[in-house]
C-alpha cells in the first residue's frame, strides 16, 4: 500500500534570540491553557471584590457579601465573643478568687489551666518553649530553681510586672554590674574558677582559692556567701546544675566580664487579670511550682 504523503507543520517564527547558533522559538501557548489563565484572573478578582481582601490604612475591604451569606471575619469575631460571653462568669470568679485557694476549686482549676496553657502558648512559648523547657537566656519554668520566686502569688507578679523593663514601675528590677570594668583579667579568672568548684565542675584548684575572696568582696551580697543566690534579688544559685545563660567555663568568663541584663514585657498592659491569673496557674503547675 502506498504511504500517504506526510503534511508539513508551518515553519514556527523565531523570537529574534539567538545564542551560539541556537534560536528561540515563538511558539504560542496551547489555547486551552491560556483561555484556563484567563479565568483564573477573572476569578480572582471577583473573589477579591465579593470576600474581605485588600489591606487599607486601619482595615481590610470588607467585600460585597453579607454577613448571612458567609462573612467568615465577622463569623469568627462573632464566634470569639460568644465564648467570652460564656466564660464570662467563671473568669469573674477566678478572678475574685485568693490565687492560693484557685487549686481547690477542681472546675475552676481546670479552666485556669486550660485557659493558662492557651495563654502561654500565645505568649510566652516563643521564649519559654513548649510546657516551659526555657532556652538559653529563658529560664526553664518546669524545674523549682526559681530567679524571684515559684509561688503563685509570685509567678502572678513577674508576670503581671515583668523584669527589668521600662514600661512599668513595678517591674522586678536588680542589675549585675560588668565586672570586665572593676575585676583584673586574673581576678576574673580566679573567681570564675571558684564558681566552678562551688558548682561541682572542675576547676583550677589554686586559682579557685584566690577567687573565693574575690568572691565574697563583689559577688556575696547578691549570690550569698556560700553562692546559692538570692531571689529577692533575682540573683541565680550558683552550686546547682541549672544554669541560664551556661555554666562552662567560657559562659561563666562572659557573665563576669559583661555581665548579663534579661528582660522580660509586663503583661498587665496586654493581658486581662483573669488571663493573667491563669497562666500564672499554668506555670504554677507545671512542675516546679512551690
Amino acid at each position: 500500500m502506498a504511504k500517504k504523503p506526510m503534511t508539513e507543520k508551518p515553519e514556527v517564527e523565531t523570537t529574534g534570540h539567538e545564542w551560539d547558533g541556537i534560536e528561540e522559538l515563538n511558539t504560542p501557548l496551547p489555547r486551552w491553557w491560556l483561555w484556563t489563565f484567563y479565568i483564573t484572573i477573572i476569578w480572582g478578582i471577583g473573589y477579591t471584590i465579593a470576600y474581605p481582601a485588600w489591606p487599607l490604612v486601619s482595615r481590610a475591604t470588607q467585600g460585597l457579601v453579607s454577613e448571612e451569606q458567609g462573612n467568615t471575619r465577622a463569623a469568627v469575631a462573632a464566634e470569639i465573643e460568644s465564648y467570652r460571653a460564656k466564660n464570662a462568669e467563671i473568669q469573674k470568679k477566678l478572678v475574685a478568687t485568693d490565687l492560693t485557694a484557685i487549686s481547690s476549686d477542681a472546675e475552676l482549676a481546670s479552666y485556669a489551666t486550660n485557659a493558662g496553657e492557651a495563654v502561654f502558648n500565645t505568649w510566652c512559648v516563643q521564649c519559654h518553649g513548649r510546657e516551659g523547657g526555657g532556652a538559653t537566656g529563658y529560664p526553664v519554668l518546669s524545674d523549682n530553681d526559681w530567679l524571684w520566686g515559684g509561688s503563685i502569688e509570685e509567678i502572678h507578679t513577674t508576670v503581671t510586672h515583668g523584669i527589668r523593663n521600662t514600661d512599668d514601675p513595678d517591674a522586678r528590677f536588680s542589675q549585675m554590674p560588668a565586672f570586665g570594668d572593676i575585676l583584673a583579667s586574673e581576678e576574673t579568672q580566679a573567681v570564675v574558677q571558684y564558681v566552678l568548684k562551688i558548682s561541682g565542675q572542675e576547676h583550677d584548684a589554686a586559682l579557685a582559692e584566690t577567687g573565693m575572696t574575690v568572691f565574697i568582696d563583689n559577688c556575696s551580697a547578691c549570690h550569698m556567701e556560700d553562692g546559692t543566690g538570692d531571689r529577692m534579688q533575682g540573683a541565680p544559685n550558683l552550686t546547682d546544675a541549672i544554669w541560664l545563660f551556661g555554666g562552662d567555663e567560657a559562659s561563666l568568663t562572659e557573665t563576669v566580664t559583661n555581665a548579663r541584663y534579661g528582660v522580660m514585657p509586663n503583661w498587665n498592659s496586654r493581658l486581662s487579670e483573669a488571663d493573667i491569673r491563669a497562666v500564672a496557674t499554668y506555670v504554677h503547675q507545671l512542675g516546679g511550682g512551690e
